[in-house]
């Protein structure tokens, strides 16, 4: 560690932390604990320019992600000249992956953490501040950790994610977080209740249960999969309107769970299903634990029990040895299957995973013209599905007012991913409520609809 001066004056004033989250909706979750544990101590700021600390949690997944982080590391590091910043701190997944040669590319970070140290942020920091020193080695607590805890929320009020298991035992061969993130680990179910339970309280209309593979939840600590028991339990809280769950590993979901989704009222009709592929030869090398037979049964099975299922999916395109052939394979399956919502990422030859010691590297021009084409069917499939719903009555979650437009969510759009419903209302509707609105217009993703009820007046 080099030394380093750090003036910090409050005047009897709590310093104030800016935070910048990157990456997936689980990292937000981590940055949402770390202001959660800090809010007692600093005063919390959405805007960095006013910061007297700036956090930066980072993100590793994929090449993109990690120059992302980068950049905003060194955007912020800028703050430290032409604004109040004292102290830039990054953690996160990059810092846990690459913390070492981190510290040596950009000399003004003056702390970091890694993924599991967030329990002990008020004392790093203190001690940080007393011994002005750099301090850049993780911890490195044991993996038996889950980050949990008062937690301040930063996505729309009417909605928040809940965490219900950390890391990842699947070890596809294409990614690198079971390393970052280590095994995989349920949180306590009364834990998790209690947690639904005190956002609740505070106005969240809509829960969305996310993990790396939502599908594995209990099989730790309880010996069986008890998804569909912690769903069933968060149901029976009053203020609680909708549950949402994501990421189920297609070969992990079981009969009770989709029982459960398809009797349970409050749990939408909604599934986020990462498929990646839909070829056996490319799942085999994906490491994959299921096949294009087992995905197309779970799909026919879930659209035969649950009425109105939404199903969204997305595929990794290029991966090493895809041929036009088995590219060719995800076509003609989203023909016939016209799943409801597709994203498409390009394969990203990410170092430390065997995919990327893979022989048959496939060109970036291939990629991107694979994905260009994947999108574009989609986009088709997208337009056919929506003229569908006009004419169709929804129950919609406000969130905003555009100037023109109030804009919602109805069940079969997921925050920060999905389109929305856009409708005129001559008076004021409140974010959080729930008002029925008749679709008549499609715009290539957003839907356009009229209120049908006033009872939002």
């Amino acid at each position: 560690m080099s030394e380093i001066k750090i003036e910090m004056e409050n005047n009897n004033q709590k310093y104030k932390v800016g935070m910048v989250s990157l990456g997936c909706d689980k990292n937000r979750v981590d940055s949402e604990i770390i202001l959660g544990k800090m809010s007692n101590e600093y005063e919390i700021t959405s805007n960095p320019k006013n910061a007297d600390i700036i956090i930066v949690n980072t993100c590793g997944f994929i090449e993109s992600a990690k120059q992302e982080s980068i950049d905003t590391i060194l955007e912020m590091a800028n703050y430290k000249v032409n604004y109040k910043c004292k102290l830039l701190i990054a953690t996160g997944c990059l810092t846990q992956r690459y913390g070492e040669e981190l510290g040596k590319l950009i000399p003004e970070i003056d702390m970091m953490m890694g993924v599991n140290d967030y329990n002990q942020i008020n004392e790093i920091i203190t001690d940080f501040i007393d011994g002005n020193k750099r301090a850049l080695e993780l911890l490195n607590y044991s993996d038996e950790n889950i980050n949990e805890g008062k937690r301040i929320i930063t996505t729309q009020k009417e909605s928040a994610y809940i965490r219900i298991a950390e890391g990842c035992n699947n070890f596809c061969t294409y990614c690198i977080i079971p390393k970052i993130r280590g095994k995989f680990r349920s949180r306590k179910m009364e834990n998790i209740i209690n947690e639904a339970r005190d956002l609740s309280e505070s106005g969240v209309k809509e829960i969305i249960l996310i993990a790396q593979d939502t599908t594995l939840y209990g099989s730790d600590i309880y010996g069986k999969k008890s998804l569909h028991i912690l769903v069933n339990e968060l149901s029976k809280i009053e203020g609680i309107k909708w549950i949402r769950i994501l990421y189920c590993y297609p070969e992990e979901i079981y009969d009770e769970l989709i029982d459960e989704i398809a009797s349970n009222d409050k749990v939408v009709k909604y599934l986020d299903i990462p498929i990646q592929h839909i070829s056996d030869k490319i799942l085999k090398l994906m490491g994959r634990k299921t096949s294009k037979q087992d995905i197309i049964n779970k799909i026919k099975m879930l659209r035969e029990k649950v009425s109105g299922i939404i199903i969204r999916t997305t595929f990794i395109v290029g991966f090493p040895n895809e041929t036009e052939e088995e590219f060719n394979e995800i076509i003609d399956f989203l023909k016939e299957y016209k799943l409801d919502k597709v994203g498409v990422f390009t394969y990203s030859q990410e170092e430390d995973t065997p995919a990327a010691q893979m022989v048959g590297q496939v060109e970036e021009e291939i990629k991107e013209k694979r994905e260009e084409k994947l999108m574009l069917l989609q986009k088709n499939i997208t337009e056919e599905i929506n003229k569908l719903k006009i004419g169709k009555l929804y129950d919609i979650l406000v969130e905003g007012y555009n100037g023109k437009y109030y804009y919602g969510r109805n069940y079969e759009m997921a925050p920060d991913i999905d389109a929305n419903v856009l409708f005129e209302f001559s008076g004021n509707i409140v974010n959080g409520k729930f008002v029925k609105v008749k679709i008549v217009e499609n715009m290539d993703y957003d839907l356009v609809g009229v209120v049908v009820d006033e009872s939002c007046k």
